[in-house]
């Protein structure tokens, strides 16, 4: 079987996989506990990029890797036998704690060092207690904390949501660290996630690029987690995903996928139905859909179609495309105007009530410009803003 060389492993770390400490055979149980301590600080530093620091106000689970440290720092034999995996420099430098030596690095004596009573079981039971997932998973929550401007995102979250049911937004595995950036979506740990913010990059003492984030989650909390945190954490959760920009995706694709056609004709009609409020508004309210066949066979019945008004109705309108997704174009047509569809109940000629969909209250030169963005891919966050009736990105 191959093995993996330094550069393998520099690259797995990367992508954020955890890189376990290679088999050697022939170790000691007291070298394995060794190791497996000094891993658990490698951990430490690879979530919070930093050594772990000794004082009052730190964690006590930082603490006590503070401590470790300094003492495996302090034992040549620990050294000799972690150096081979100090990938992060962590034995280098660093005074010794002025903690007696002892012939085993036992976490009950560690915390004593540190002022805290050996009896205290669910400090001390440390293995016991959580597995270093679960204490992982518990550190971030706790960093949360209320977003008090939660109403100006919420209605971000709603859309997000919305765009997901309709298929306009989809959701991928997530692959690199580049894909984090400020306005981008993420589901994680079971919560939708949204980067309202990314710092300036700075340089990890290890030299790795790194940001501090301002991450939203749907459920009304933030946290200003590490970019590389937030890696980490995506790459960990099997249901961690990314979630795609609101544009036209594949609408315009090079090659067909399911549900695609090879040609299509987004079409605009006026209705000449005497309905009041369809006389009232004629002159900006126009039905918008998307046919792959004949635009005439398909409104030839329209006054007995309900879909229709009920009435006959004239194209003013129509723009053809190529390769074309018909689900996801009529989803996005519909979402771009969502907030000025007709509201209006239509009799079939059975008597039972019925209302359309695709009937909206917008000016043609409007459609016009929503489609050329649709063209060109440039329609990306805009909506329909009635009152400057206009496309607009949607505000934050």
């Amino acid at each position: 079987m191959a093995k993996f060389t330094d550069e393998d492993d520099a690259l797995l770390e990367e992508l954020g996989v955890e890189i376990e400490a290679k088999a050697t055979g022939g170790r000691t149980p007291r070298e394995e506990r060794i190791i497996a301590g000094f891993e658990e600080i490698q951990r430490f530093v690879d979530e919070h990029g930093r050594s772990p620091q000794h004082g009052e106000d730190r964690d006590i689970f930082e603490r006590l890797y503070a401590v470790r440290l300094d003492r495996l720092r302090g034992l040549t034999e620990c050294r000799t036998l972690l150096e081979p995996m100090d990938r992060q420099g962590l034995l280098e430098g660093g005074e010794a704690a002025s903690i007696p030596a002892a012939d085993d690095l036992d976490d009950h004596e560690l915390l004593e060092a540190l002022g805290i009573d050996g009896s205290m079981e669910d400090v001390t039971e440390l293995r016991h207690v959580r597995s270093t997932a679960e204490k992982r998973a518990a550190e971030e929550i706790a960093n949360r904390k209320k977003c008090e401007d939660f109403e100006e995102f919420k209605p971000m979250f709603l859309q997000v949501k919305k765009d997901l049911d309709t298929g306009i937004r989809r959701t991928r595995p997530f692959q690199r660290m580049a894909e984090i950036q400020k306005g981008q979506w993420f589901i994680v740990g079971g919560q939708i996630a949204y980067v309202a913010e990314v710092g300036a990059e700075f340089i990890t003492e290890y030299d790795r690029r790194d940001s501090r984030l301002r991450v939203i989650y749907d459920n009304g909390t933030e946290s200003d987690v590490l970019l590389r945190s937030l890696q980490r954490a995506l790459h960990r959760d099997n249901a961690g995903r990314r979630i795609t920009d609101l544009d036209t995706g594949p609408l315009f694709s090079g090659e067909l996928e399911e549900g695609d056609e090879e040609s299509g004709t987004i079409y605009v009609l006026r209705s000449k139905s005497d309905h009041p409020l369809v006389a009232a508004n004629r002159d900006i309210l126009h039905k918008i859909g998307v046919t792959g066949g004949s635009i005439e066979r398909r409104i030839g019945n329209a006054k007995l179609d309900p879909t229709f008004l009920m009435a006959d109705v004239e194209v003013v309108a129509t723009y053809k495309l190529s390769n074309i997704n018909r689900t996801k174009l009529e989803n996005l047509i519909q979402r771009i105007f969502d907030r000025v569809r007709l509201d209006i109940e239509i009799k079939d000629r059975f008597g039972n009530p019925v209302v359309p969909r695709e009937w909206f209250l917008v000016p043609l030169f409007v459609i016009d410009e929503a489609v050329g963005r649709i063209k060109d891919g440039t329609i990306t966050g805009y909506q329909y803003d009635p009152g400057t009736a206009s496309l607009k990105h949607a505000v934050k």
